[in-house]
């Protein structure tokens, strides 16, 4: 892994939900689990993921997602829009564990499903668990990456503030050599930039 840093990480003794204007992030419920096993099967969805997931897979993800959680108080939290949708996708901090240069880090991510797209609630809700993340976490930096032909999320890290600089970009190891979407872009933002 990446440069010789290590990464204290704030826990607290709950799960804790953060509130927007529109979301809600919070943890995850077992009535999640439909939406989510749905969302991660649209092709659509997973555009820029190597493959959908199955059913199997999905609830799986989702465990390991709830139980980061449960752990640390914090983490991929599940995105409602109180009163329109109970679950929207995913939306929140993920310590990411791959093996790149830039890590140990802790990664600002989302995942919606498409009746939530184009409304700007991933970049709302992701200014949420960032501020979170440097006023309570009290982290240094925060970084985002996606295969370079995602726009879309490109697009949410600008909004967000967060700077690209080629140099960081990265073959990501879990995706084989030759698949188009191996190759990623990695931006970041400090706290002082906030």
């Amino acid at each position: 892994m990446g440069e010789d840093r290590v990464l204290v990480l704030k826990t607290f003794a709950a799960p804790l939900e953060l509130r927007t204007r529109r979301t809600l992030l919070r943890q995850w419920k077992d009535s999640d689990l439909p939406a989510w096993c749905a969302m991660n099967a649209d092709a659509e969805v997973r555009r820029y993921f190597s493959a959908t997931l199955g059913f199997e897979q999905a609830v799986q993800e989702a465990g390991r997602i709830r139980a980061a959680i449960a752990q640390r108080g914090w983490g991929m939290w599940a995105l409602e829009l109180p009163g329109q949708m109970a679950f929207a996708g995913t939306v929140g901090l993920h310590v990411t564990t791959i093996d790149a240069p830039f890590v140990p880090t802790v990664e600002l991510g989302w995942r919606l499903c498409r009746e939530a797209w184009g409304r700007g609630l991933a970049t709302e809700a992701a200014q949420a668990a960032m501020q979170f993340a440097f006023d309570q976490l009290q982290l240094d930096e925060l970084t985002a990456y996606t295969a370079e032909e995602n726009l879309p999320s490109q697009a949410v890290m600008q909004r967000l503030g967060m700077q690209h600089d080629a140099a960081d970009d990265f073959d990501h190891p879990l995706i084989a050599p030759g698949q188009p979407l191996r190759r990623h872009r990695l931006f970041r933002l400090r706290r002082t930039a906030t």
